[in-house]
């Protein structure tokens, strides 16, 4: 099995902690004609494809490379800026490669924001009383897995879709958080987690799970 990514979202919402374990490389390079059948624009400093797709490539993905040569914002590693490039049909053909970026700490911050009122619907929406709210998202290509703490705080892992549970690893963690994080007499809930030792365990942790699986947890 393959885990991701884990969070830590506060009891109002804010991320106080977040662990990248496996980041999947997703790079697309082709060779295109004038003109391009999909829009890019520059979004945070990046040059994203913001309408239609092809191939694989697919709106959100960054424009990594110009012909081999490195795009960093809107200006390839020579100067040129990108869009100038891109409108003359001189250039072409080019060779254009694409990528997944990589989630920003801000960008993390503000899906952990999200998270929390979509937790909160989820609860109220729900016929019976007391619901645990959202304890699982299914998608294509990913499965979020969530587990609530009885003060509030949420644990979330995001990991490949074929696992069907994972309440048992979530419930290590959370015995890892509260001998690390909780028993720290420094510590407040709302505070950012910045403990070594939790770090430490939890990466031998998740390097357990992914060379046996969850039968020794």
């Amino acid at each position: 099995m393959i885990i991701y990514s884990f969070y830590i979202v506060s009891k109002s919402g804010g991320l106080i902690f977040n662990y990248d374990h496996v980041t999947p490389k997703v790079e697309i390079e082709q060779t295109f004609s004038y003109p391009l059948d999909f829009k890019l624009s520059n979004e945070n400093k990046r040059v994203v494809v913001s309408y239609g797709q092809r191939d694989g490539i697919v709106v959100g993905h960054v424009l990594m490379s110009v012909n081999g040569i490195t795009v960093t914002g809107q200006l390839l590693e020579d100067g040129r800026d990108v869009f100038e490039l891109l409108e003359n049909s001189e250039n072409y053909p080019l060779s254009l490669k694409f990528g997944r970026p990589k989630m920003t700490t801000n960008e993390k911050i503000f899906l952990a924001s999200m998270f929390y009122p979509l937790f909160a619907i989820a609860s109220q929406l729900s016929p019976e009383p007391k619901s645990s709210g959202i304890e699982m998202l299914e998608a294509d290509t990913f499965k979020l897995h969530c587990f609530q703490t009885l003060t509030g705080v949420k644990f979330i892992i995001v990991a490949e879709p074929t696992e069907f549970t994972l309440d048992a690893l979530l419930k290590k963690i959370y015995e890892l958080y509260a001998d690390y994080v909780l028993k720290n007499p420094f510590y407040s809930l709302e505070m950012p987690i910045r403990c070594e030792l939790f770090d430490q365990n939890l990466h031998a942790l998740l390097e357990q799970v992914d060379k046996s699986g969850l039968t020794n947890l």
